[in-house]
């Protein structure tokens, strides 16, 4: 019953197999090896891309940061949700990478585009004395679980493009969001208006590893500078061009994302029918549940691993609702989810 995060999953055994593989004998290091040509003609495949360039990273921290410091320039600001993980979660790596800041566009969990537009307006407006418009970042799957719709994509990416800033596409959930939609890589980032990608993996069960992809080459000797001198580029970078090439083989990243997915649907309607609320509707891999105190004291001292959100089990009062985050991988299995449920 470990619904604490998809991080804590395992890595799936055919990305072993992949990695035992690729420690047979030699390869050239720095990303020469040959499983990056296949990385690199695959992604470039699924994305309908076929001149974008295709880097890999081991921390999605290292993803969104590396590609934003090459969109902004130190004296920007970087647009985002309140709730965007490049603010919540990345312990201002993205400012240290950029030198830029970050503007909180107001709203709750998804942005809203007339909000990102009056956000973009307030600034360049003191001149050489305040920031200039950056890049706009967007979280697909958003940190409480939420999907952007292709159209509400399309309409932060033409707001952004009214004032000529690049978007970047923070995809730690990717596949997640790709699957829950039913709609192909390239509808989901450039054909939408989305200039950078981070294509996560490591969520969705390898051991450690982050696609940075740019529908533009002329950002590419840019970002392999700045992953050098950041000390993310590999030396022995096969064991990263292993784990994204087995995922990509046989859609494993498809199948995973769909188990994860399907795993959440069932918790979601278990705990809908034994009377749970949401904050959100749930779509992809991520509940944000509501019940009480007393039902959650009996599922911790039961084994149930998972956050509670803003509280905790000290509180007297056993009637009092809580919040908690659920997060389905891809190996959770029913028996898991039904106990869950039972106790619950």
């Amino acid at each position: 019953m470990y619904f604490a995060s998809d991080n804590s999953g395992p890595v799936h055994p055919k990305v072993l197999a992949a990695l035992n593989e690729a420690n047979l004998g030699y390869q050239m290091a720095y990303g020469a090896d040959t499983l990056m040509n296949e990385v690199r003609d695959r992604i470039r495949g699924i994305f309908e891309a076929p001149g974008a360039a295709v880097y890999l990273v081991a921390t999605g921290t290292a993803a969104n940061s590396l590609a934003l410091a090459t969109l902004a320039n130190p004296w920007d600001t970087i647009f985002c949700s309140p709730v965007a993980h490049i603010h919540e979660d990345e312990c201002n790596a993205p400012e240290f990478y950029t030198g830029a800041k970050l503007t909180l566009v107001p709203g709750g969990d998804k942005m809203d585009p007339e909000a990102l537009r009056r956000s973009i307006l307030a600034e360049e407006t003191r001149g050489v004395h305040g920031p200039q418009r950056g890049p706009v970042s967007i979280t697909q799957v958003t940190e409480r679980g939420s999907v952007y719709s292709l159209a509400e994509l399309q309409a932060l990416c033409s707001v952004a493009k009214e004032y000529n800033l690049p978007v970047h596409l923070d995809g730690a959930r990717f596949t997640n969001a790709l699957v829950a939609l039913n709609c192909s890589p390239a509808e989901m980032t450039w054909k939408s208006g989305v200039d950078a990608v981070s294509f996560g993996g490591t969520k969705n069960g390898l051991m450690g590893v982050e696609a940075v992809v740019f529908f533009d080459e002329a950002k590419a000797w840019e970002f392999e500078l700045r992953r050098k001198r950041g000390a993310h580029l590999f030396s022995k970078h096969r064991y990263l061009s292993a784990q994204m090439a087995a995922y990509l083989r046989d859609d494993l990243w498809l199948t995973m994302a769909r188990q994860a997915n399907a795993n959440c649907a069932r918790l979601a309607d278990g705990l809908r029918a034994k009377g749970a609320t949401f904050l959100h509707e749930p779509q992809a891999n991520m509940i944000f549940a509501q019940f009480s105190r007393a039902r959650h004291k009996q599922l911790h001292e039961a084994g149930a691993v998972y956050h509670l959100w803003g509280a905790d089990l000290s509180g007297a009062d056993d009637e009092e609702i809580l919040t908690c985050r659920l997060v389905c991988d891809w190996s959770i299995g029913d028996d898991d989810i039904d106990r869950f449920l039972a106790l619950l």
